[in-house]
């Protein structure tokens, strides 16, 4: 039971990642430091988008209209990290 832990915390910290990756790549794009003419950062974007999106789009329902800012790559790290603290919290239940 406790590989179940295991992977779930890995499962967890992969999605982290990808989100961060995802959020600094937006702003590295915005900021023309990246360039989606770039065949392999065009890959990585779409289909970061494509995996993302309805992820957030759901996220987006509930939160207020803010233009300029997205707050949905925010809410879902902070829903991760709350998805590991009650996992760990109940890690005697993996045991």
């Amino acid at each position: 039971m406790t590989s179940i832990f295991q992977i779930l915390m890995l499962l967890l910290n992969i999605a982290l990642w990808i989100v961060l990756i995802h959020a600094i790549m937006s702003w590295l794009i915005n900021f023309q430091v990246l360039n989606l003419r770039q065949p392999l950062v065009a890959q990585i974007w779409y289909g970061l988008n494509r995996l993302l999106e309805p992820v957030y789009d759901r996220v987006r329902r509930f939160l207020p209209s803010t233009p300029g800012l997205d707050l949905a790559p925010l809410v879902i790290i902070l829903l991760i990290y709350a998805l590991r603290i009650i996992l760990v919290n109940n890690a005697a239940m993996f045991i």
